[in-house]
């Protein structure tokens, strides 16, 4: 499915990403992992796709619902939002190439798994193809019958949060993550069912060997 756009594909050193279908608890890990390394003294920048910028803005009124989008428009704005995310001013490449250890809630794995089920596979790959590898993906694995459970207290749900499509999802993600078995980025799935401080403590020793890396320089 997916090996051969790892061809040529750049590793992002100090760069993690978390990814998971909605409800794995990414955000509440990546606050916890924030406060963790306020503590450790290095630079860090935590954020997360969609961005808060112009065009994720707009990603998340479509999400919402707000307004109706074709699902290729929907992949190309995503790529787009992620180019700025990593290239723009004070993107993950600049912090990255100053020495920062940036951490990203979700990547284009996303894309990938929520853009290839709405609007085929070959367009989220073409549009995905040139973004780099980070260092470190953290795949949160959950069952999505306890995700949707988690989320029953939202005040709203975006349009893919629903049970039928986030099964088809983890599906798709657990076949992507796969076809990256072996590259030069390191994976780490996280037990997401997990309490939240044994998820916590699992996402810090995964993390905690670029952190002492960081550290020594």
């Amino acid at each position: 499915m997916l090996p051969a756009m790892q061809n040529g594909r750049e590793l992002m050193e100090n760069f993690v990403v978390f990814e998971g279908i909605d409800g794995t608890g990414t955000t509440t890990q990546l606050n916890r992992l924030s406060r963790r390394l306020e503590g450790t003294g290095i630079a860090y920048n935590a954020s997360c796709e969609p961005s808060p910028g112009p065009v994720g803005l707009l990603i998340r009124q479509a999400l919402s619902g707000a307004f109706v989008a074709r699902p290729e428009t929907v992949a190309r704005l995503f790529a787009a939002d992620r180019g700025e995310h990593l290239y723009g001013p004070d993107g993950i490449v600049a912090r990255t190439g100053q020495g920062q250890l940036a951490i990203s809630d979700r990547y284009f794995f996303s894309s990938l798994a929520y853009q290839g089920l709405t609007c085929g596979q070959e367009l989220p790959e073409l549009l995905n193809a040139p973004f780099p590898l980070p260092e470190l993906l953290l795949f949160f694995e959950l069952d999505p019958e306890v995700a949707e459970r988690r989320m029953a207290n939202r005040p709203a749900l975006d349009i893919y949060e629903n049970l039928g499509f986030q099964r088809r999802v983890a599906e798709a993600y657990r076949t992507i993550v796969d076809s990256f078995e072996g590259s030069s980025m390191t994976i780490a799935r996280i037990n997401a069912s997990a309490t939240p401080d044994e998820v916590e403590a699992a996402v810090w020793d995964a993390v905690s060997p670029l952190v002492r890396r960081i550290s020594r320089r």
